[in-house]
């Protein structure tokens, strides 16, 4: 009953957003499959004006945290991005040129974490910056809390990277058996 009340709470809520705020069908959703710890589907906010959309979806695929995070230069792990999902903090630089370091290592997509890593609920609209540069790959923005518990996980398990399910089609998911992180409100 809790949860089927958050999700009427949640719906309500996003179908009387302002026209410039989120709306259900702006969200993507991807399940990480392992580590077992945090097997949840989490919630996506895809790039408002740049970046590609997934034509494809991943059952099982690498999410591999960037080095260094915030992924604004060469990277330490470039080679293990190739043909995989990058995991980027925020700041340094702009989502743009994020998305685009991770195209150039051969990544199929980028996911960008917030840095407030208390950030449980604010989502960030990823925007183009003023530099005509352009990006191929889909580029998503996640809430902060989740971008630090899956990489503490990993950490946790000294795992290089995460396996997750792109994108995942919740509609098709009763609400009942959906697996939501605990410390997401929906």
């Amino acid at each position: 009953a809790a949860m089927l009340r958050r999700s009427l709470w949640l719906c309500l809520c996003l179908c009387s957003c302002p026209a410039r705020g989120l709306r259900i069908h702006e969200y993507l959703y991807f399940q990480v499959l392992s580590p077992g710890d945090i097997r949840y589907i989490f919630t996506a906010t895809p790039a408002k004006d740049f970046g590609g959309v997934f034509n494809t979806r991943y059952d099982q695929i690498h999410l591999v945290p960037a080095d260094p995070p915030e992924a604004c230069g060469e990277l330490n792990n470039g080679v293990f991005i190739q043909d995989q999902i990058a995991l980027v903090e925020r700041g340094g630089c702009s989502f743009l040129s994020k998305t685009r370091v991770i195209q150039e290592h051969g990544g199929r997509a980028v996911i960008i974490a917030d840095n407030a890593y208390d950030n449980d609920s604010f989502y960030i609209e990823m925007i183009q910056d003023s530099t005509r540069r352009t990006a191929d790959i889909p580029a998503l923005f996640l809430l902060g809390r989740d971008g630090y518990m899956i990489r503490r996980s990993l950490e946790q398990h000294g795992l290089p990277w995460a396996v997750i399910s792109i994108p995942v089609n919740v509609t098709s998911i009763p609400t009942y058996e959906m697996m939501q992180p605990p410390w997401t409100f929906w």
